[in-house]
């Protein structure tokens, strides 16, 4: 190709592509309607109403290197690169894309029907979200089979440029509801493992208290690990806080997903430090002392300190991330170079 691809936009697309991303975009429409109603009345999932300005802002993010597949078949700092040598394995993923499609295309169907006809369900929004990745993922690498010059595509660069899509196409999952049985053992065990640390934690520090099940005995009082305190809410924010880190910051696969599970990590443990702030708050002012207002001096009150604690676990989290990225995008020095830049090199 004569000219690179930085000179063509979005208008220079096929009709058959730019279809394509309007059925995408229309299918897109109708899931983020049907989340909406858990982002507004559950707040669980209050952090979806950032996904899709997330997923926005990462496709234009990507959009460069997106935009060198289509028009060059390779990525910015690459050559192109030739057709695969392997047609029957392309043709086995191909068909299974298509197959893909189709049933996801089938189970959104269902879970429209049934949201329609019922109501919010978590069962129908799970569907939806999840019929929604398959369809986008299986979208692009159907429609990446050449470049827009009708170049064919290597097995490597299709798969390279549908990797692109994992996060624009999976964080759906993370802002649609669980079904109400993984809900549910979920919190509890949260609220089991929860109850049992901190308990440990002030035995061995000689507090004086009593574990009954869920509920800790203190001696103003007792305090209940409740549903709002198993962490379900800051996991699933801090999930979605590292998944959109990796997205942007990070390049190798393997460093997003080490930054998701850092997430959760760092979620669960910081929900394990509020929860023994809370009872060490309880112990020295009485249970109800954290459903009381905290204020400061200048701005006043600013919530309870039970949700007050809640929102500064997003936050301490989010930047426990971010200090963390440096480290992940940290490069060892070329041993190859000669380290004194001010003798000539010994060898000829």
């Amino acid at each position: 190709m004569s000219e690179t691809s930085e000179n063509y936009s979005l208008q220079d697309l096929p009709r058959s592509h730019l279809a394509a991303g309007c059925i995408l975009l229309g299918f897109a429409v109708l899931m983020i309607w049907d989340q909406l109603f858990w982002w507004a009345n559950n707040e669980d999932y209050s952090f979806g109403f950032l996904v899709p300005l997330f997923v926005g802002y990462v496709l234009y993010h990507r959009w460069p290197v997106i935009r060198s597949y289509l028009f060059r078949g390779a990525a910015p700092d690459a050559s192109p690169l030739p057709a695969s040598s392997s047609p029957l394995a392309l043709r086995t993923l191909e068909g299974l894309a298509v197959v893909g499609f189709l049933g996801c295309l089938l189970l959104f169907a269902v879970g429209m029907l049934i949201r329609m006809a019922t109501g919010p369900q978590n069962p129908a929004s799970l569907a939806v979200a999840l019929s929604f990745s398959g369809m986008l993922l299986s979208t692009v690498f159907i429609f990446s089979k050449e470049t827009v010059d009708g170049q064919p595509m290597s097995l490597k660069a299709r798969l390279a440029v549908t990797l692109l899509f994992i996060f624009p196409a999976l964080i759906w999952l993370l802002s649609a509801p669980m079904v109400a049985v993984l809900d549910n053992a979920i919190r509890v065990f949260l609220m089991n493992k929860v109850t049992i640390v901190v308990f440990g934690v002030f035995d061995f520090l000689g507090y004086e208290l009593e574990r009954q099940g869920n509920i800790l005995i203190l001696p103003e009082g007792s305090v209940g690990v409740e549903e709002a305190c198993s962490g379900i809410r800051s996991l699933t924010g801090c999930l979605f806080a590292g998944s959109f880190f990796g997205a942007v910051f990070l390049r190798q696969f393997w460093k997003k997903a080490l930054m998701v599970f850092l997430a959760m990590c760092l979620a669960v443990l910081m929900n394990l430090i509020r929860s023994i702030f809370l009872t060490l708050w309880s112990y020295h002012y009485g249970p109800e002392a954290i459903d009381a207002e905290w204020s400061l001096p200048i701005i006043g009150g600013i919530g309870t300190v039970h949700d007050v604690t809640g929102l500064l676990i997003m936050v301490f989290t989010s930047i426990g991330l971010l200090c963390f990225l440096p480290i992940f995008n940290y490069k060892l020095p070329d041993f190859d170079e000669d380290l004194d830049t001010g003798h000539p090199s010994s060898t000829q």
